[in-house]
């Protein structure tokens, strides 16, 4: 790859204007959807608004030359440069801005490719540091040859004058997902979120549209075609169960075509120093991990996944875009190759450490909450199901059986001087790892019931994460505070 020379202040590709325009015509619709669905509703109804066909039209073509216009200005005063130590931008349409990112002060440099671009054959660039929400740059188009040199200079510390020969070597690939390893991997998703996702969806969309809904009078016509016995509790359990069983094989269709669109093509290469994800169908992702830059790892699996020897591994990093952080997420890999890569993310990390347990109290906290969620639901639940809502308690003790057991059993802790690790989950079985010279903060917490019986619990976080080890004796709490308080002040190693 020829180099490119980025000294100079330069635009970006032309291409730009097109997906500047892409982007602010997407926005615009989005967030005008719903006054154009109602205003559709109302024409269909035959209702006058007061507005001719020939002002919408107006309108219309008035909003495009206006987005178009602000788009190539946008690319017109859109300039970046490269100096030795500093990345250089100017923006602005009528306030004109220079910002001034130092490279060492770079946090993430990533490249990605909407649909958009796909089709036009551009890539995007965003440089991130760990800042406030203003601190990520997007440079909207470049050739993907020119946006890796530009990632290159960026996010290595490769000096100027290193011989050829020095530097790193070709990628090597160490994971490519299968599409059958895919599959496994969405059909064995804990759905409950997607189902829950549905049905947020679905109520949205009808409080949105009630008045609409109302009108049309669906809600008469279903009834008149269901003809339900109301006196049949039993015909009432069907329908829902029909509901039920509907709502979760959609949650499920839902969470293999997200795995498939999300992960597609997923890889990871591996260099000396750091490792490259690759993937996205719609949103094509290439991001660049370092280790010294990682601030948690979370592993996690469950029982369906375990059984398929499929596991995911997810890196927190200290990023502004916090929807960016989930794309940083590898799945469907092997146990071998987890444990691959934490020997490669984390120095001389052991899984052999002493595991600790939280003390029985944390089962009576539990419990307790799950008792005030069914004190919350009770009421509605008595008005919908009468005398047969005590039916309903014996299902809730199950479960609550069930959940405390496999809650308090996945939960534990292991503390050496390098590494904190923290496992919990009730699905899923998730382990929280962190290095203890990256922690930000420390907190002993304790409540004054907690303090009645001796228990406290140690708050941790880091620049991207923040754990618990949860209801501990307090003697053995205040002892791993002050551990840790030592560990990270007695290191005198940087954070990231």
């Amino acid at each position: 790859m020829a180099a490119v020379d980025f000294s100079q202040p330069a635009r970006q590709s032309s291409k730009g204007i097109l997906v500047i325009f892409g982007v602010k015509a997407f926005k615009f619709i989005k967030s005008f959807f719903i006054l154009f669905v109602a205003y559709g509703i109302s024409m269909l109804q035959k209702k006058q608004l007061g507005i001719s066909l020939g002002w919408i039209i107006f309108g219309f073509v008035l909003v495009i030359l206006l987005l178009l216009v602000f788009s190539i200005l946008k690319y017109l005063n859109f300039k970046f440069h490269v100096s030795a130590d500093d990345f250089h931008l100017d923006t602005g349409v009528i306030n004109k801005d220079n910002t001034v990112i130092p490279k060492s002060k770079i946090q993430n440099v990533y490249i990605k490719q909407n649909f958009l671009q796909q089709l036009i054959n551009v890539v995007s660039l965003n440089i991130e540091t760990a800042g406030d929400n203003k601190s990520e740059i997007e440079i909207s188009a470049l050739d993907k040859s020119t946006a890796l040199a530009l990632k290159t200079q960026l996010f290595t510390k490769i000096q100027a004058d290193v011989a050829a020969e020095d530097l790193p070597k070709e990628a090597d690939v160490f994971f490519k997902v299968s599409l059958k390893r895919l599959l496994m991997e969405g059909i064995s998703q804990n759905h409950f979120k997607s189902f829950l996702i549905i049905v947020s969806f679905f109520f949205g969309l009808y409080s949105e549209f009630e008045k609409y809904l109302k009108e049309l009078r669906l809600s008469e016509r279903i009834e008149g075609a269901v003809r339900l016995d109301e006196q049949s509790l039993f015909n009432l359990f069907l329908v829902n169960l029909f509901l039920i069983v509907v709502l979760l094989l959609v949650s499920l269709v839902f969470s293999v075509v997200q795995t498939l669109v999300v992960n597609f093509n997923l890889e990871v290469l591996e260099r000396e120093r750091t490792l490259e994800i690759h993937k996205g169908l719609f949103n094509k992702m290439s991001l660049t991990l370092t280790p010294s830059r990682i601030q948690n790892l979370v592993i996690k699996t469950n029982r369906v996944k375990a059984y398929f020897n499929l596991y995911s591994l997810s890196v927190k990093q200290a990023m502004v875009n916090k929807k960016q952080q989930k794309n940083f997420t590898i799945v469907a890999m092997e146990k071998v190759q987890i444990d691959h890569l934490l020997n490669k993310l984390l120095e001389s990390y052991s899984e052999e450490t002493e595991t600790h347990k939280p003390a029985p109290y944390y089962k009576r906290i539990l419990w307790l909450r799950l008792v005030l969620i069914f004190a919350v639901l009770s009421g509605p639940a008595f008005l919908i199901f009468g005398n047969d809502f005590w039916l309903i308690n014996l299902v809730f003790l199950l479960f609550g059986l069930v959940f405390v057991h496999y809650k308090f059993k996945k939960t534990y802790y292991q503390i050496s001087e390098a590494h904190l690790t923290i496992g919990g989950g009730f699905i899923d079985t998730i382990t929280n790892i962190l290095e203890t010279h990256k922690i930000q903060a420390l907190q002993f917490k304790q409540t004054f019931f907690q303090k009645r019986n001796g228990i406290a619990s140690v708050v941790v976080s880091t620049a991207s994460k923040t754990v618990v080890i949860p209801y501990i004796k307090a003697t053995d709490a205040k002892r791993i505070y002050d551990y840790l308080l030592f560990c990270v002040e007695s290191q005198d190693r940087d954070w990231m």
